[in-house]
Formats: C-alpha cells, sequence, structure tokens
C-alpha cells in the first residue's frame, strides 16, 4: 500500500480546451500492467474540449454544475451532479459546462496499448454543436 502525493493543478492547453480546464490528476498507472488514469477535470462557464475521441472509451461522473456531452451524430445531453456518462470507444464526442456556470467531472479512462493511441483529439466543435438542443 503506497499514499501518492498530490499532484499540482494544471491548465489544459486551449487547443484541446477552449476556455479555461483545469485537471488535477488523481490516479495515474504506476506498473507497466496497469492502464487507468483518473483526474479531477474543471471547466470555467461554457468552456468545451475539442472534438475528440478515446481507444478504451471513458466514463465522466459530475460532482458539481451541469455538464454537456455531445457526439457527431448531433446528440447532447446534459448531466446533472451525481450521473456518470459512459463514451463507447471510438465514439467522437465533447464535454463543456453547461448553464454558465462551472463544472467538474471525473474523468476515467484507460489506456491504449500503445498510450500516444489513448486519446485523439480532432478539430474544436462549433457553437452550433455546443448549443445543440440537449435531451436529458
Amino acid at each position: 500500500m503506497q499514499i501518492q502525493p498530490q499532484k499540482p493543478t494544471s491548465l489544459n492547453p486551449e487547443e484541446q480546451f477552449p476556455g479555461q480546464v483545469w485537471v488535477d490528476p488523481i490516479v495515474a498507472p504506476q506498473t507497466d500492467d496497469q492502464r487507468t488514469t483518473v483526474a479531477k477535470v474543471r471547466f470555467a462557464p461554457d468552456a468545451r474540449t475539442a472534438w475528440h475521441h478515446h481507444a478504451r472509451g471513458q466514463f465522466l461522473h459530475v460532482t458539481e454544475g451541469i455538464a454537456r456531452f455531445g457526439t457527431r451524430d448531433g446528440h447532447v445531453v446534459d448531466v446533472h451532479p451525481g450521473q456518470t456518462i459512459s463514451i463507447a470507444p471510438g465514439e467522437e464526442h465533447f464535454h463543456a459546462s453547461s448553464g454558465g456556470t462551472f463544472m467538474e467531472h471525473i474523468a476515467i479512462l484507460e489506456a491504449a496499448d500503445d498510450p500516444a493511441e489513448t486519446t485523439t483529439w480532432l478539430e474544436q466543435i462549433t457553437d452550433d454543436d455546443y448549443n445543440g438542443t440537449p435531451t436529458d
């Protein structure tokens, strides 16, 4: 058993996270046979990610505010504190804060066989993508 030291908060890069989005790492692989990464991610009002997908999918547990998630087919949902959304492997999506407030979620994902292929970043979402009509 080992207690991990707290890692510093970092501001995510603007090209992947327009607006201000901070991340606090919680869990990272410690050995070659571990794949899981967990982080607390905080979005300023109306901040968002670019389109992206994950090789092994992702789970996002909303802890504060309202999170907006969208997929390429135009499906947009607002997710509230205490709810978890599951993103399928390879599904292109975005996450964002919604409702003009801060939003925080816990992000959980597993690394791909080649860690460089865990997350593939694509172009920025448009305001139309972000402002789609949510279906809760």
